[in-house]
């Protein structure tokens, strides 16, 4: 009998011990993509503010872009010729922002960040600075049908 007991220890211990080793390992592999993927949006981010402001179209610039964490990068745009009060937002709403998740999901340089599952937040501010709106896709957005 104390034999039984003895093996049911031993099972109860090493079960425990493997329920453990399995969540360090978890935690250490997740830490190790999660540095390695924020490494990646880091060196995205740096390699775009090297181009400089960029003219996109006669509307919009893309000034600058960032990072934050391993979840998001993000694009800061000033529109040229348009005050915050001349913006509709409406009209953002029904042809910008779904034309955004559209290429989002199609384009295939985009690819790497639906992959890993980043939200692109696309911040617009207006000639004079003034924060105008923020679009954010998350993967929920363009993942959907």
């Amino acid at each position: 009998m104390d034999q039984n007991k003895s093996t049911k220890k031993g099972k109860i211990i090493g079960i425990i011990v493997g329920i453990i080793a399995f969540a360090i390992s978890f935690y250490v592999v997740q830490q190790f993509f999660k540095s390695d993927l924020e490494l990646e949006l880091k060196k995205v981010v740096t390699e775009m503010n090297k181009q400089g402001p960029k003219q996109i179209d006669q509307f919009t610039r893309l000034d600058s872009v960032s990072s934050l964490g391993k979840t998001n990068l993000i694009y800061y745009y000033t529109l040229i010729d348009m005050a915050k009060s001349e913006v509709n937002l409406d009209t953002v709403n029904k042809y910008v922002r779904p034309e955004i998740i559209e290429n989002i999901k199609n384009s295939p340089e985009l690819k790497i960040y639906r992959d890993n599952n980043i939200t692109l937040d696309y911040k617009y501010y207006d000639r004079n600075g003034d924060f105008v709106l923020d679009i954010a896709v998350t993967p929920e957005l363009y993942k959907s049908e």
